[in-house]
Order: structure tokens, then sequence, then C-alpha cells
């Protein structure tokens, strides 16, 4: 049985990876999870310098799922080399660093400085507000996912995965511009703009007013858009949101995913991913499948 995956020419062990914001960089999660059974590790964001985040209240608990305004807090590239790198170097994953920055600047910076880093990929998060277009994200207008994706790809040597956001008219678009600039994976979805007020104190529950709201509520979003893109690009995707169990990686496999990450499911069983793992080989078994890519987009194909 082969649970093998390629992406860009990286090989994963397995399509179970972490998602961006909810695992740190593993150190918090070793103990609870043995990091070389997964596919690879995604890492918090890393910026060119340390980012305070946002002011507090910043999570908030909803039906299904819960809300963030963390702001992508993070010590910076300098810290992330020094005492991240080394560390996830100990165990046999991949390991996948996701990029963050509010000029397209700051990313190829980030970018250059992890040239020479043992890391195996880049996943760029153009959720980020973009401060020199007035605060709209990288990811909500495709001529501007085309220009940063084509940006970092002349500073990174390794290959990008763009992390596209669903606050879209029309995902496949996102999709196409980020191939068009030269990505080499796409990675979606990011999470979806929410709101909650506590009607007690008739005050927001975040700080920001609005926060990301990721968990299982957001997931039959993520399989459409999976979906959506994957018949819209060649290369390939990984799917996220709501990931809960091995059913929901499978469905977004599926859906035309060849890899999947879990988040939030972290926070409340920090063995979950490794339960997914097992989860997708006891349906292989199951089923008869002998190799996983055999059920990548397998419903479009149909």
């Amino acid at each position: 049985m082969n649970t093998m995956v390629n992406l860009a020419g990286i090989t994963l062990k397995n399509p179970v990876m972490t998602a961006s914001g909810t695992f740190g960089s593993g150190q918090e999660f070793a103990e609870f999870v043995d990091l070389s059974q997964l596919g690879a590790v995604v890492t918090k964001g890393v910026a060119s310098v340390p980012w305070a985040g946002n002011p507090t209240p910043r999570i908030a608990e909803t039906y299904g799922g819960m809300l963030n305004a963390v702001g992508l807090q993070n010590p910076g590239i300098d810290v992330f080399v020094e005492r991240d790198v080394p560390f996830l170097a100990k165990y046999d994953t991949r390991i996948i660093v996701n990029v963050c920055g509010r000029t397209t600047e700051d990313y190829c910076e980030v970018a250059e400085r992890l040239a020479s880093q043992p890391v195996d990929m880049l996943e760029i998060n153009i959720s980020c507000p973009n401060v020199e277009e007035g605060g709209i994200a990288f990811g909500q207008n495709a001529d501007s996912v085309e220009a940063i994706t084509k940006a970092v790809k002349k500073h990174a040597k390794q290959p990008i995965i763009m992390k596209l956001s669903p606050n879209v008219t029309d995902i496949a678009e996102m999709a196409k511009a980020a191939e068009a600039g030269g990505a080499d994976a796409l990675s979606l979805i990011n999470t979806i703009t929410g709101m909650k007020i506590d009607i007690h104190s008739r005050k927001f529950a975040l700080a920001n007013k609005t926060g990301g709201l990721s968990g299982p509520a957001i997931h039959p979003v993520a399989v459409r858009m999976v979906y959506q893109a994957a018949q819209a690009v060649k290369i390939p995707i990984i799917g996220m949101g709501g990931i809960m169990t091995a059913e929901d990686a499978i469905e977004l496999i599926l859906a035309g995913a060849s890899a999947v990450a879990v988040g939030t499911a972290n926070f409340r069983n920090p063995q979950v991913t490794m339960e997914v793992v097992q989860g997708i080989r006891d349906y292989m078994e199951e089923y008869g499948v002998e190799d996983i890519n055999d059920l990548v987009g397998a419903v479009g194909k149909a």
C-alpha cells in the first residue's frame, strides 16, 4: 500500500501535514505527536521582523469552530532560523515554512533568508493585508496574486505553495493567477472572515472586531473550493479547512487535493494528525486502494 505523495518534486511519506498557525513549529506538540509520522510540518507564519500580533481578546469559540484574530504574531526570521529549523531538522518529516509579509519585499526577504536553510517548501500566506494597496489582502486580487507569486519565485530556492484566501468571488480565478505566476502548488482554504458579538456585554468578542473562522463549520466550503481549483489548474493542491477526522481528509483528496493539512482540530485533540494518517490507511485497506494517488480528484474523473 502506497501512501507517498509528490508535491512539486518533494516526496511526502503520507499526505497529512499540519496547518500553519495551529501547531507552532512543532515544539509544543512533540510530546503528543511523533512528528516523524507526518508527511510534513507546516510552521506558523514567519516574517522578516518580529510581529506583535493583534490586541487581546483574539480568540473566540463559535458553533462548529472558532474565530481567531491573532494577527500572525511571530518572533521573526532570525529567531526562527536559530531555534525552530534545528528543532524540526531532527525529525524524519518534510519542513514547510509559512511566510507572511506586509509588502512584496517582506516576502522576498524571508524567501531569500530561507534559501540556504534545510527546509523543503515555502507556503506563501497571501491573506496578509497589503499595506501598499490600502490593506486589501494580496490574495483578493488576481493581478496581485500573479505578481507576488512571480516576485517570490525569483527569490525562492525551494518550491513555493501559494496559500489562497477563500474571501473571494471566484477561487478558480485566483488559482489560475497563482499558477500563471509560477506557483509550484496551492494550499486552500485559509480562514473565512467572521464576527461574533457578546450579547451580554454588547461588545465584539474579538478586539479586532473580525477574525478568521476555522473548524468544521467551513469544511463544506473547503471541499467546494478545492474541487473548483483542482478543475482549473494542473499544479498540486493541499486541501484544508475543518478537517476533524480521516473521513474529512479523504473527502478533500477525492475533491482534488494531493495532500491535506489539519488545523483547528489540533487544539481539541493534539494527536489528531496521527489519527488521520492511520484513518487514511484503514480506508485504503477497507476499499482495496493500493495507491493514495488513485484517490486524488477521483470524483472529478467519474
